[in-house]
């Protein structure tokens, strides 16, 4: 215990300049330029070797202990979320840190430097995984919709194409911190989500002159969401769902009845099942509601993020290591699901993993008064805690690594086999065939 104190002190100033270089430089998922290039720096002057991903941010590194044992992988953030109007958002980009992965960022470098220091591996079995991944935050839906049809990548969260791409084969358990704005804590889980494009296609016509020889796709798209509002109260408690549209295009000019009109959104669930049963309901309202108006409208439905479901051996193990740390500090321990989506949901689909929360954060989560108001408690003791954790599963010849992993049963039998699920999610195109009659076919599924 001293001695992970004491090398993670060692390392402090480093620690806390890395959390406020990565706050000053916010870059959201698949453009953290900077981000990556710093702690790639940060990594290489400690004496690491980086495995990259082609043509993509983010990287991994592995430490070998040199005794036999399970490969643990250890996970921080790049990206930010987008909020223009926080006081230190990227005045052109509106990126910022609203989410914290600046903290992470800077606790996963304060375990790269401890793990440098003499006598930190002794005792220890197996290999250490760290990985500085891209992309957790689900946003700009159309951006990286052209990045996968430009073939640059094929899944839209960070992790999820790390997974894909091989850079976490051989990985037997993961864990990863998260900031919080209330107490150190571990909680049960998250919902997943299917992330949506919706486009409604009209026609246009002189707004003031001959509003009646066009078809308003803004007017569509209103309906499609009044439809999908009805449903709410139909959906069970227990299956968490969230629908949560925004509208990125509303029409070209005041003038001109809207002819498209775009639209992102989530559906989230607490289960797959969950998610596509109330997915097929929502697109029934939204092709119902372009049915009443005489506009056709095209849903592109894609894979999101899985449900979280973290271990529950592996979850009493951080908290044994948090009281280890800390025995006189808050500390919540819970079954409570989140309604927060996270990629890391995909890894725990096929090993065990824990998703935990440092505290240290104050304000709204993805609000404008966000901050990191305690960089000693977001980052610093976050990576003495990640370190004593990542001790209990390596020590004694890895003995309760291997228990956790003997015990977990994975959702699917490989990684092919997962994938091969989550592409089957995809769905695209216009949903309804109009004849000249003014007949109507709809595909409402």
């Amino acid at each position: 215990m001293q001695r992970i104190v004491a090398a993670v002190d060692k390392h402090r100033d480093l620690i806390l300049e890395a959390e406020r270089y990565v706050w000053k430089h916010p870059e959201t998922g698949y453009k953290e330029l900077e981000t990556s290039r710093y702690m790639e720096e940060q990594f290489i002057a400690l004496g690491y070797e980086l495995k990259k991903p082609k043509d993509l941010t983010g990287f991994c590194t592995e430490i070998d202990t040199g005794k036999e044992g399970p490969t643990l992988l250890i996970l921080g953030e790049l990206d930010s979320i987008i909020c223009p109007a926080h006081k230190d958002a990227n005045p052109t980009t509106g990126a910022v840190h609203s989410c914290g992965h600046n903290a992470q960022c800077a606790a996963l470098l304060g375990i790269a430097a401890a793990l440098k220091e003499e006598g930190i591996l002794e005792g220890l079995c197996g290999k250490i995984r760290l990985c500085a991944v891209p992309a957790e935050e689900l946003l700009e839906i159309e951006y990286r919709s052209n990045l996968k049809a430009e073939g640059k990548i094929k899944y839209f969260g960070g992790k999820t194409e790390f997974l894909w791409r091989g850079m976490f084969d051989g990985v037997d358990l993961a864990f990863m911190i998260h900031m919080s704005t209330g107490s150190y804590a571990i909680r049960g889980g998250s919902v997943g989500c299917l992330a949506k494009r919706i486009i409604y296609r009209g026609k246009a016509a002189h707004a003031g002159g001959a509003p009646w020889d066009g078809r308003n796709a803004l007017y569509a798209a209103s309906c499609g969401m009044n439809a999908a509002n009805a449903l709410r109260e139909t959906f069970r408690e227990a299956d968490l769902i969230r629908f949560h549209p925004i509208i990125t295009s509303g029409g070209a000019m005041v003038n001109a009845i809207p002819e498209v009109v775009t639209m992102e959104s989530y559906v989230r669930g607490r289960t797959y099942k969950a998610i596509i049963d109330a997915n097929k309901r929502i697109n029934r309202a939204l092709v119902g509601a372009a049915i009443s108006l005489g506009v056709n409208v095209e849903i592109v439905d894609f894979p999101g993020y899985a449900p979280l479901e973290d271990d529950q051996n592996l979850m009493r193990l951080g908290k044994e290591a948090y009281e280890m740390l800390d025995p006189e500090g808050a500390f919540g321990f819970s079954d409570y699901v989140g309604t927060g989506s996270t990629d890391m949901g995909e890894l725990s689909r096929l090993m065990p993993v824990l998703h935990g929360y440092a505290a240290g954060a104050r304000g709204t989560d993805h609000g404008n008064d966000y901050e990191i108001a305690d960089p000693e408690s977001a980052c610093v003791k976050n990576a003495k805690w990640q370190l004593i954790l990542l001790r209990l599963l390596l020590e004694n010849g890895a003995a309760r690594a291997k228990e956790i992993v003997e015990n977990y049963t994975p959702e699917f039998a490989s990684k092919q086999e997962f994938f091969a699920f989550v592409d089957s999610l995809n769905d695209s195109g216009e949903r309804i065939e109009y004849a000249a009659d003014g007949s109507a076919k709809a595909r409402l599924e």
